[in-house]
């Protein structure tokens, strides 16, 4: 995965190396960088962003004789793509989780998404991931609209051997995330996982009811899930989604098929919130816990 990323940052640390590290050398090679930042997803802003921190960084910076000049121009553009990469809020679900369980009250985080990008399947194998660390779980279909929504997620809960709480098509989205609260407090459940509609980020409409089902049930996360295959439209959701209904952090769905790799950047940097999981497969168990240390090493290899 993100094989053109790699690349391109391979290429940047190859050609600095052997260019002299003044102003007026570094300006073309970080500009062609930019523009293969940019094809590879990384949003305009971002790319910028990052060549500007390399080039201050760089200019001037004198190596001895035998310092590795390679070694040295890595660990500049390690420390940049790390300081996109970080958010002030790192969140610890389990933890998380724990402390709303010792008070005896249930954690609820609702999905949020546009339609395709596997917010229902995500929801399934973060269940799977709370249920193999020992915590209850409970579903809550507040997808009213779309047709198969309710069938889609009742089948991965029979999978899974858990409860979902449904309504019929067409019901209030807030009044089945609140019933199925009050139905976790009422048996001891640990956790409420909330489908919403996959809405587009334009549509103010749903937007607004997203924003009704967060002010009825205040849930303790909002996650959006973004496909990390939409490239720079995923910027733009993120940006909206956040805008519109305020996102705590993201699952990236479908990294295992991104060769490109530049949404992973772009969303922390956007929304400055974190990334929580990364959807690797299709299978409950292809989720793995975003670390943003682990991602940096992971394309600079």
């Amino acid at each position: 995965m993100f094989e053109r990323l790699k690349s391109g940052l391979k290429g940047l640390v190859n050609k600095v190396t052997t260019t002299e590290l003044k102003a007026e050398n570094l300006r073309p090679v970080l500009s062609e960088f930019k523009i293969s930042l940019v094809e590879n997803d990384v949003a305009f802003p971002v790319s910028e962003k990052i060549c500007d921190e390399m080039g201050k960084l760089l200019d001037g910076l004198q190596v001895k004789r035998l310092e590795d000049r390679r070694k040295i121009v890595e660990e500049k553009l390690r420390e940049v793509l790390l300081e996109i990469m970080r958010t002030n809020n790192r969140i610890n679900l389990l933890e998380a989780v724990e402390e709303k369980r010792k008070k005896g009250e249930p954690f609820v985080i609702v999905f949020v998404g546009i339609n395709g990008t596997g917010k229902t399947t995500t929801i399934a194998k973060v269940a799977r991931f709370l249920s193999n660390k020992g915590y209850s779980v409970v579903l809550a279909c507040s997808d009213t609209y779309r047709a198969g929504s309710i069938e889609q997620l009742e089948e991965h809960a029979k999978r899974l051997s858990i409860r979902m709480i449904k309504h019929k098509y067409g019901s209030d989205p807030a009044a089945v995330a609140y019933d199925t609260i009050n139905h976790a407090k009422a048996h001891g459940i640990n956790v409420v996982l909330i489908d919403t509609a996959g809405r587009m980020q334009t549509n103010k409409n749903l937007m607004n009811e997203l924003a009704k089902i967060k002010r009825v049930i205040n849930p303790d996360l909002t996650i959006l899930t973004v496909d990390s295959l939409t490239g720079n439209d995923a910027v733009m959701q993120a940006e909206e989604f956040h805008k519109s209904v305020g996102v705590d952090a993201t699952i990236l769905t479908k990294v295992d098929a991104d060769i490109k790799g530049g949404s992973a950047l772009s969303v922390t940097y956007v929304t400055k919130k974190p990334i929580l999981f990364i959807g690797t497969g299709q299978k409950y168990d292809d989720l793995e816990e975003f670390n943003p240390e682990k991602f940096v090493q992971m394309i600079l290899k």
